[in-house]
């Protein structure tokens, strides 16, 4: 987000900010995006912008994981985000879905993503229904970056 505030790792005023939380041992206020990018909000802070557990558990390397979640800025969601994956590697993000990116959906589309977003495959449709981008429940799409195969995270308030 805009923001003229200074940057507590670099002490630089870059015209922006982190605007989501950031997990890690000191609190941290402001950051700017280039320290997020460069590792140096990590290395200095020990901070982490994205849960490990998703990458670790989806089996991309170490080099991954570490990019994910020390350079790469986190989502905005409404309990913790959650990074997918696929094909041993993580998922490109690309935002809130579109109501028609869910619309399109098979029935097997419905199933994995029933797996993926934790709502019952009997609920989906209403909920695809009355589904806004940035509402609740919220949907967030990811592209695999091999088969490009697309696979949406599911959360609520």
């Amino acid at each position: 987000m805009r923001s003229e505030a200074v940057c507590e790792c670099c002490g630089e005023a870059r015209g922006y900010k982190y605007a989501k939380g950031i997990a890690g041992p000191r609190d941290v206020d402001v950051v700017c995006p280039w320290c997020i990018a460069d590792g140096k909000l990590a290395a200095g802070f020990g901070a982490s912008l994205v849960d490990e557990r998703p990458l670790v558990e989806g089996g991309v390397s170490a080099d991954v994981i570490e990019e994910v979640s020390q350079r790469t800025p986190g989502y905005i969601s409404w309990q913790q985000d959650s990074w997918m994956t696929c094909c041993g590697d993580a998922c490109e993000f690309h935002g809130d879905a579109a109501r028609a990116d869910l619309e399109t959906l098979d029935a097997a589309g419905i199933a994995q993503l029933s797996v993926d977003s934790g709502f019952p495959v009997a609920d989906l449709p209403e909920i695809i229904r009355d589904y806004k981008p940035r509402g609740s429940p919220a949907f967030y799409k990811f592209v695999c970056r091999h088969c490009r195969r697309t696979r949406f995270n599911g959360d609520c308030d």
